[in-house]
């Protein structure tokens, strides 16, 4: 048997944390009175999972929501994990898969860090195993040269692994899981004593990839059929998207220790702003310009993220909506030129029939905007 690496200490001053360290003590309250049947591997039962990510009261503890999707989405994504098939979340930029993934694996096996991230120079050495070229060259071919993958170190340990943009990588390399998906087995054949590593229980593989990029490396058909596929959606509710930035913007601002938040005004702008020009509709049902540049939740709440530190650090604000304008221009002209010119004709034609003021300085603003 392999002997598996040991993770990384994590140190107080992480800029991120992995959600096992972050709801620490959510999971290990959700564990202390977990009564439900767990399927083979797993550290909590379906409900408990469920509960852990779409928040909740369990004996007398308040969980946090975690993410705003459909229940049925989490139960058929905690389904497909617990039987033999791999589970691929797709759906458009931002709209939080990778959290999702990040989420369930953390809840299903304690672990979220277990992750290949893909790439057009992902290798199939990155996803299997590679070597230590020292000791190979020295020793030659053993268990002590070899260096486990992620997904090694999954099936080890029964746990799950994660798969960041499977359909960025080349199709032979996304291929190299045909065999692992199917046999649960993963051969090392350069060892003399011969290497084979069996699946153990909890070990499955949650992949996401991007709308954007179908069409770039297409899956096979072969590898196709190893997948449940999920599609996660925007954010349909706009009350439940605007309290999400809200408290998403509240949470890093606390972790930069900036003293300030935006105003719900202008945070109301933001996300009425991105809605629009995302679904080409304004909140009065007109028509209006849609961008093809990502404005998803995510990128909104970068976007107010980055204009109460601009505040804090310039000025000792909390942002202004002229720096909402200057931060707009960044988000809508990163894909495409002719979105800054939708952008402008929304902010003229739409922020000024808005009442209130900050729908007022955000028109008055619209000269930041670059010619």
């Amino acid at each position: 048997m392999f002997k598996r690496a040991e993770p990384a200490p994590v140190l107080p001053t992480a800029q991120r944390l992995p959600a096992e360290l972050l709801y620490a003590e959510e999971l290990a309250h959700l564990i202390a009175h977990d009564q439900a049947p767990k399927p083979p591997g797993w550290r909590l039962s379906m409900p408990a999972v469920r509960d852990f990510v779409l928040g909740g009261t369990v004996a007398g503890r308040e969980l946090r929501r975690k993410i705003v999707c459909a229940p049925s989405l989490i139960e058929r994504c905690l389904v497909t994990l617990a039987s033999q098939r791999a589970l691929l979340l797709v759906g458009e930029p931002g709209t939080a898969k990778s959290l999702l993934s990040e989420l369930l694996a953390a809840a299903v096996s304690g672990a979220s860090t277990l992750t290949i991230q893909g790439s057009a120079a992902t290798t199939e050495d990155q996803i299997k195993y590679g070597w230590n070229y020292a000791l190979l060259l020295n020793d030659g071919p053993s268990q002590r040269a070899l260096v486990p993958s992620p997904l090694f170190r999954a099936m080890q340990a029964g746990q799950v692994v994660r798969f960041e943009e499977i359909t960025r990588c080349p199709p032979e390399v996304q291929d190299s899981l045909l065999s692992i998906l199917s046999e649960r087995l993963l051969m090392v054949p350069e060892l003399p004593e011969g290497g084979t590593v069996f699946a153990q229980d909890g070990f499955n593989l949650i992949a996401t990839a991007n709308t954007r990029d179908r069409g770039v490396n297409e899956m096979s058909a072969a590898l196709k059929r190893r997948f449940a596929f999920e599609t996660v959606l925007p954010i349909a509710d706009y009350a439940q998207e605007l309290a999400l930035v809200q408290n998403e913007v509240a949470r890093l601002l606390a972790q930069d220790r900036v003293p300030v938040q935006p105003s719900a005004p202008l945070l109301e702008v933001l996300v009425t702003t991105f809605r629009d020009l995302r679904q080409g509709v304004d909140r009065e049902g007109g028509a209006t310009d849609k961008l093809s540049s990502v404005l998803s939740t995510a990128e909104a709440v970068s976007v107010a993220h980055a204009v109460a530190l601009r505040g804090y650090y310039l000025r000792g604000d909390a942002g202004t909506p002229a720096d909402l304008v200057e931060a707009l221009a960044g988000a809508a002209a990163k894909d495409n030129a002719d979105d800054l010119k939708k952008l402008r004709r929304y902010i003229e034609h739409k922020a000024a029939k808005r009442p209130g003021d900050a729908w007022a300085a955000f028109h008055a603003a619209r000269h930041a905007l670059p010619q």
